[in-house]
């Protein structure tokens, strides 16, 4: 069974950075398809960033518009974690961030809904302080 989890969060400054991990065990499946999604208090749970491969060593980032140019999803598979590099951070950061995987072979590229996502972490909280 597929298991993610998240590490890394924290409290930062404005114009801080942060590096979140996620450790995926068990997730072999082809293509690769993960994504980090963020949850603010009183908004509603948000894509942040997608990362697909189709064969574990070349992939493709996309990203939600308010961080394109400061954040930047990869993935180790030598380590089987995924990483969310945030720089530049803003107040507007601020909310609790999940790693999610999807098992579906026929999943693709870009920005999904969360329903399209099978395994999810627990969470990391982020707060970014003005």
């Amino acid at each position: 069974q597929v298991q993610l989890v998240e590490s890394g969060g924290g409290s930062v400054q404005a114009g801080g950075l942060l590096r979140l991990s996620c450790a995926a065990s068990s997730y072999t499946a082809s293509p690769l398809c993960m994504a980090w999604f963020r949850q603010a208090p009183e908004n509603e749970r948000e894509g942040v960033a997608t990362i697909y491969s189709t064969d574990r060593r070349v992939y493709y980032a996309d990203y939600t518009d308010s961080v394109k140019g400061r954040f930047t999803i990869s993935y180790d598979n030598d380590k089987n974690t995924l990483y969310l590099i945030m720089t530049r951070l803003k107040p507007e950061d601020t909310a609790i961030y999940y790693c999610a995987a999807d098992r579906n072979r026929r999943c693709a590229r870009g920005l999904a809904p969360e329903s399209e996502y099978n395994y999810w972490g627990q969470g990391t909280q982020v707060t970014v302080s003005s």
